[in-house]
Formats: structure tokens, C-alpha cells, sequence
């Protein structure tokens, strides 16, 4: 094997089902731009599976936070309550508006939003909570959305990482006002790119087809509710292409297999590296378990950030590649720029130091983790 040759991919895109076929399809029936037959059945997939009152694709999840920033109103000097252990598009969204993300530490055991320290993070300026369900385990739903309603705040999911992932028997995106997917190539139900809008509350259905499409009511006109279309609103092409639609179509007709695989393999590795994290060696994720998370990342906590460079390295030595994630926002130079801290980050600088991300994908077999396992232990009898 070539030097650093990787054999064992970080994610590999796949097709699961009828894809290319959708895709052929979508060029057949003569429309190929937003909202044609596919995008229709994926909206309509989405709203029945996860029970969200409208569901509307967007050509990124970054699209429907963007979305749900200009629905909640978010102007100049608004506050909106963010991890700083997330995406860059968490924040972005809202700073596109003029908002101010305020950046709020995270839990050590689901590194999810620290639902404690939202309230002491909470001013008069404060307009919105944007929970982030990291690797699809959900945030503590109940006491974010009592203190929303306490504060007359709105609670907008990032559900970027949490399809078919549930809590207390909701689907993740359909508790709070708004929800926001994604379809990226990195995620389980893919399209390459895209998102989805997931609307929860009634009072923004009409508004967020409007926004979606260039700020005009042609949804409207298309459904004869009114004789033409014309300029209303604020907007943008928030619209994937028809393509996009026809791909992600197959993936849910097989979402329930695509799933059901992840949190196979994620059962795998917690089995082939328990007995490392009972040594003492690493730390291993909750989540994971049948109905509430989804499977979508496997990580370990590795004792400091030079440990977990070393590791790295030797997994790629190996051919296996293994990647860090987040640098946290607030010491980035847009988040001191643009944001505030709420408090001690502690949590959120040890994590982002330490967590590494596993080989997981749809493909990716129970020999390839034990692989990937092998070798985390051969490096940890290496260092003692």
C-alpha cells in the first residue's frame, strides 16, 4: 500500500435505491427547475413521516436557517442563543440579518446545547433559541421549549445531523416554532446538497412559501388562489433544483434501511471499543440506541488535543481516515467579531480539542470497524 493511501474512507456517497432512475425520470416528464413531481414527494414524505405541519425543500440546510431567521423577524441587534460547538451556518444565518449570536457552552455528555446556562444567557434583546442536535442525540426539548415560552422567545431546531432521530417520541425539527435538515453528502439521507424547512407553527406556512420563492406569492398562483403572482415580500431562491428532489426522493423510499445500517455500525464500534473506554483510554458517545438518535456520527474522546493528533496520524498511516470537528465559533474571527459569550466555554474548548470523528457510511461493513478498532487499540498499547 502507497504511503498515507486511504482504504478506509471518513464517508463515501452511495446509492441506495432508485436514484438514477428518479433522476432520468425528472428529465422525462420536462422539469428540471424547483417544485416539480419529486420535490412534491419528498415535502409530502417529510411532513408525513415526521408529522411537521409543511415541509419545504431548500437547496441547504444553511438555506433554511437563513429561512427561519427572516420568518422570526431577526433585525439588527437581536439576540439569537447558539451553541458555539456547531456549524458555521448556525450563526451565519442569523448574522446575515444583523443579529448577534450569543454563544452558550455545551453539555459534556451529549455536547448539545447546555440547557442550564441558556437563561443566564437571555437579555432583552433575545429573540430566538437555536437548539443543535450534535450527531443526531436530541438537546433536553422539554426545558428549552419551557423557557422559550417563559421568555417569549422562538425556538428554531438545527436538525441538520437529526433525521428520523426522535425525543419523547416527537421527531427532531417538528418540537420547536421552526426545523432545519440536511440533506449534504456527509449526512444519512443524502442529495448531495440540499435542506429542508420543517414548519411547526401555522402562523409562518404562508410567509415561508413566499420568502422560498424570491419573495413572491407564486405558490399562490399556482394553487389559483390568486390571478397572478407579484413581489410581496422579502426573499430569495431558497428553491432546489428538481434533480435534487428526484435524488433524495430514493434515498427516503429506503430511509428506514439507511438508518437501521447506521445505528448498526455504530453498536459495532461502541462493542470493539468499549473495553478501551473502561481502561480509561478514551471516551465513547451516548446516543446510538434504537428509536431516539439516529446514528449519525461516531466520535471518541481522546485524553488531550497532541493525543489526538498523534491518533489521527497513525489511523492515517493506516490508510483509515479519521477527522476532528468544530473549532468553536466564539474564538473564531467572525465569532469575536459578530458574537458574544455567555459564560465559560470550558466544555466546548475541551470536546473540540479532543473529539474524533470515526469512518461511518452507508457501505462501511462490521469488518471495517473492527479494522478501524484494531488499530485505536494497537495505537493506545503503543502509548503505555
Amino acid at each position: 500500500m502507497a504511503e498515507h493511501e486511504i482504504t478506509i474512507p471518513f464517508n463515501k456517497p452511495f446509492i441506495a435505491g432508485r436514484e438514477l432512475h428518479n433522476i432520468a425520470q425528472a428529465v422525462l416528464k420536462g422539469h428540471l427547475a424547483g417544485d416539480g413531481y419529486y420535490t412534491k414527494q419528498c415535502h409530502a414524505w417529510l411532513e408525513d413521516r415526521l408529522g411537521c405541519a409543511r415541509a419545504l425543500l431548500t437547496h441547504s440546510c444553511t438555506a433554511a436557517l437563513e429561512m427561519a431567521a427572516i420568518l422570526c423577524d431577526i433585525g439588527p441587534g437581536d439576540e439569537v442563543i447558539v451553541p458555539s460547538f456547531t456549524f458555521v451556518s448556525t450563526a451565519n444565518a442569523f448574522v446575515l440579518r444583523g443579529g448577534v449570536p450569543v454563544f452558550v457552552d455545551i453539555r459534556p455528555d451529549t455536547f448539545n446545547l447546555d440547557e442550564n446556562r441558556i437563561e443566564q444567557a437571555i437579555t432583552g434583546r433575545t429573540r430566538a433559541i437555536v437548539p443543535v442536535h450534535y450527531a443526531g442525540v436530541p438537546c433536553a426539548m422539554d426545558e428549552v421549549m419551557d423557557i422559550a415560552r417563559h421568555q417569549g422567545l422562538y425556538v428554531i431546531e438545527d436538525a441538520a445531523q437529526a433525521l428520523l432521530s426522535s425525543y419523547r417520541g416527537k421527531s427532531l425539527g417538528t418540537i420547536g416554532h421552526l426545523g432545519c435538515l440536511s440533506f449534504h453528502e456527509t449526512k444519512n439521507i443524502i442529495s448531495g446538497e440540499g435542506g429542508a424547512l420543517l414548519v411547526n407553527d401555522g402562523r409562518f406556512t404562508r410567509r415561508a412559501e413566499i420568502i422560498r420563492e424570491k419573495g413572491t406569492d407564486r405558490a399562490r398562483f399556482f394553487r389559483g388562489e390568486v390571478d397572478k403572482y407579484s413581489w410581496v415580500d422579502i426573499g430569495s431562491s431558497y428553491l432546489p433544483s428538481e434533480l435534487i428532489g428526484a435524488f433524495l426522493y430514493a434515498q427516503m423510499e429506503q430511509a428506514e434501511r439507511i438508518i437501521a445500517k447506521r445505528r448498526l455500525l455504530f453498536a459495532a464500534y461502541r462493542d470493539a471499543l468499549e473495553p478501551l473506554e473502561k481502561r480509561g483510554y478514551v471516551r465513547l458517545p451516548v446516543g446510538g440506541d434504537e428509536g431516539s438518535s439516529n446514528g449519525h456520527i461516531f466520535s471518541i474522546l481522546a485524553g488531550s488535543l497532541d493525543e489526538r493528533t498523534r491518533l489521527i496520524a497513525h489511523l492515517r498511516d493506516q490508510g483509515i481516515h479519521a477527522v476532528f470537528h468544530y473549532v468553536p465559533l466564539h474564538s473564531s474571527p467572525a465569532g469575536t467579531r459578530f458574537g458574544r459569550t455567555a459564560g465559560s466555554m470550558e466544555v466546548t474548548d475541551s470536546i473540540s480539542d479532543r473529539l474524533l470523528r470515526l469512518p461511518l457510511y452507508y457501505e462501511m461493513d462490521k469488518e471495517k470497524v473492527h479494522l478501524v478498532a484494531e488499530e485505536i487499540r494497537m495505537f493506545y498499547q503503543g502509548q503505555g
